[in-house]
């Protein structure tokens, strides 16, 4: 079994109004990550992203690349303690 992770992200660009909320989660969803997106006041998208190591690894691939319509310009990790609070992935509001 992989160890467990928890990575906070923040995705700079063309990100809102583009889908990427929906993008994220649907594809967390199919990782079976757990944890949560939302639109930022600054234009940027924040989302935790909590689960397995190489899940997680590959959540941050599929974020990075970002939706069709989106662009990615720049997006800032940081390693979290894994606490296993979420039981799912959502989109905050």
């Amino acid at each position: 079994m992989s160890k467990k992770v928890r990575k906070r992200i923040y995705l700079s660009g063309r990100v809102q109004g583009v889908g990427c909320r929906a993008y994220i989660n649907q594809n967390a969803n199919l990782l079976e990550i757990s944890g949560w997106v939302k639109n930022l006041a600054d234009g940027r998208v924040e989302a935790v992203f909590a689960g397995d190591r190489d899940k997680v690894k590959e959540m941050l691939k599929i974020a990075k690349q970002g939706p069709t319509f989106g662009k990615v310009t720049d997006i800032e990790i940081s390693d979290e303690e894994y606490k296993g609070e979420f039981n799912k992935f959502r989109i905050k509001y």
